[in-house]
């Protein structure tokens, strides 16, 4: 299995150096402040990768503001009693991106969120920020099961834009590990899932560094990653 060492080299050798190389590496939020972060930025940040899955990204960006009006900036106190025939109403406003059932997501989510809250008796970004690194796939599943819309790299990719601690599994990180045989199976399987959280529990054991720093050196160890 290639250890941390490896990696390192690696990357540098191919983006230029350890000086390029820390130019490039992400800096995960503290927990403080993941925790002090308003609920209402998290739902937006999951209903934005929601909309740009499967999608132009910069469109989504361009029409984000209309999002933010017409959703009451992501207030989750409002969206969670927000009625069926209002729901249809703002899903068909061409203000926003028109599809149903990634509006539906965001009034679903709202209500995930709200249940997290209630059941936990902190806020969301104090339930996120506690969330222990070492089993950031937990919460990847989490989300999944309770969210909407939030599986494959939607939620992991929502986290990472929040500023959590998180690798993730994109195309580039996804083929270091099938080459080394650290996964085989269905990338989302409980089994690849397990093999990656500990491939890169090891990493930090052995580095001391971020899962985001550890994620993003890794894709740089693979494909088309050079300078």
């Amino acid at each position: 299995m290639p250890s941390f060492d490896d990696i390192y080299a690696t990357a540098c050798a191919r983006k230029g150096g350890e000086k390029q190389l820390k130019k490039l590496l992400p800096t995960p939020a503290s927990k403080r402040t993941l925790g002090r972060l308003p609920t209402d930025r998290y739902l937006a940040e999951f209903c934005k990768k929601i909309f740009q899955s499967g999608f132009v990204w910069r469109v989504v960006e361009a029409k984000w503001d209309n999002f933010e009006e017409v959703f009451w900036d992501f207030e989750v106190s409002k969206l969670i009693m927000m009625p069926d025939d209002m729901l249809e109403r703002k899903a068909s406003d061409k203000a926003i991106i028109r599809n149903y059932r990634k509006v539906l997501a965001i009034r679903e989510n709202a209500f995930m969120i709200h249940e997290t809250e209630q059941r936990e008796g902190v806020s969301f970004g104090k339930f996120i920020a506690n969330w222990p690194s070492d089993d950031i796939v937990g919460l990847w599943q989490y989300l999944k099961q309770h969210g909407s819309r939030l599986g494959g790299n939607t939620g992991p990719y929502a986290l990472r834009s929040l500023g959590v601690n998180s690798f993730l599994l994109s195309r580039d990180v996804e083929g270091f590990l099938r080459n080394h045989k650290i996964i085989e199976g269905g990338i989302n399987t409980k089994t690849s899932l397990s093999r990656s959280q500990q491939f890169f529990n090891d990493l930090h054991d052995q580095s001391g560094r971020s899962l985001s720093e550890l994620s993003r050196m890794v894709s740089y160890c693979h494909g088309d990653n050079y300078v």
